[in-house]
């Protein structure tokens, strides 16, 4: 299945590093309002599926009602996920070069502490750190005030997608090469989460770089990620994606991919309501966000559009499922509508390009240095009489 923006043209590394950034991003703010309710309830809710940026759910009572209080949910604001995206982003830009958790201890979490910035749910600048949620907060707890090996960091967090949802810069530099970016994500992840959280940081990178290959498709990107992912974070996927095989159609597609999830997700059917085994660490289960948006992107064949809206009403933590949704299909080279980027854009002011120009940048230099690393180890080898196993 080819994304209808490839079948007539090539799509260059600058757009597709675009398209996964902004799509990121759009899908972030379209998910955010509806963040937490079920199919059924958003149907009721907005008369229907909702097909673009809508407002809060409360209404003018979004300062106030629980439990969305005290964030501007809606309107075309993005929420955490797109905040720690570009946080990553310029982490990137300060080291130039590939990242592992000593990075993040060192660039991000003083991003994080220290440099007020428009935080658009809260309709203020701000420090980052007062809007992410306390499974991020973590990261500076742990890595500030524990003086924890970053490396090691993310153990006891809650086991959730806080690592995964900002991890599509680590796909992008990585691109073409999803087992490096696996394995980059992996380490980077170790000071934010741990057991199935973890992995799935390291899924949803490797899913960005296979998605930013050359002639790839939904079907090749789900294949790059059974190639790599462990344990239940496999199982899910697989399942997930089987059933998304049988529908073109998100609608059709809402109820059957959350029962073939279901089985591996902790968190259980009640998402305002966890179960008590809820986010917990196991070799047995995954997140629900990564093999959802991989269903997506599938019963999409690789649209954005249709791969968004499809996470947007699927519900619980959709702000995320779209986040990733949109990264997937736009690394892909499916186009994100214009008016809702700049719809976003515009009212979450924020520029959403420049980060993506300045990842595509930084990314070519980590690529030449890759160059250069890899010409280096095969002098060596050759060196040392090794040049059979270079052939």
């Amino acid at each position: 299945m080819t994304p209808k923006s490839e079948e007539t043209r090539a799509v260059g590394l600058d757009e597709r590093i675009a398209g996964a950034l902004v799509g990121a991003a759009v899908g972030d703010a379209l998910g955010g309002p509806v963040e937490g309710y079920s199919p059924e309830q958003i149907l009721e809710r907005h008369a229907g599926r909702v097909h673009g940026v809508v407002g809060p759910w409360n209404g003018d009572s979004w300062r106030t009602a629980r439990p969305i209080a005290p964030y501007h949910k809606g309107d075309g604001h993005v929420t955490d996920d797109t905040l720690m995206t570009h946080a990553l982003v310029r982490v990137y830009a300060q080291v130039r070069d590939h990242l592992d958790a000593y990075a993040i201890a060192e660039h991000l979490v003083p991003d994080l502490m220290t440099t007020p910035r428009w935080i658009p749910e809260l309709e203020a600048e701000a420090l980052p750190l007062h809007r992410v949620f306390l499974a991020e907060k973590w990261l500076v707890t742990r890595l500030h005030y524990g003086h924890a090996d970053p490396r090691e960091a993310g153990v006891g967090n809650i086991v959730n997608c806080g690592a995964a949802m900002y991890m599509a810069p680590v796909g992008l530099v990585n691109a073409a090469n999803p087992r490096a970016a696996y394995a980059e994500a992996l380490d980077i992840a170790g000071a934010h989460q741990f057991s199935y959280g973890r992995e799935a940081a390291a899924v949803l990178a490797a899913a960005v770089a296979a998605a930013a290959t050359p002639g790839a498709d939904p079907d090749s990107v789900v294949a790059a990620c059974l190639s790599l992912a462990k344990d239940g974070t496999r199982e899910a996927i697989e399942k997930v994606c089987d059933t998304a095989c049988r529908h073109r159609d998100f609608e059709s597609a809402l109820g059957p991919l959350r029962e073939a999830v279901a089985p591996y997700d902790t968190v259980g059917p009640d998402y305002r309501a966890p179960s008590l085994g809820a986010r917990r660490p196991s070799r047995l289960h995954a997140i629900e966000e990564l093999p959802i948006a991989l269903g997506m992107m599938l019963v999409a064949g690789g649209d954005y559009r249709h791969a968004v809206l499809g996470a947007v009403n699927y519900g619980r933590d959709c702000d995320s499922i779209a986040t990733m949704a949109g990264a997937l299909t736009g690394a892909l080279g499916s186009a994100v509508p214009e008016d809702w980027s700049k719809q976003v854009s515009e009212a979450s002011r924020l520029d959403l390009w420049e980060p993506a120009a300045t990842l595509a940048a930084v990314t070519r230099e980590i690529f030449a240095k890759d160059v250069r690393r890899r010409r280096a180890h095969e002098q060596a080898l050759t060196l040392l009489g090794g040049s059979g196993c270079c052939a």
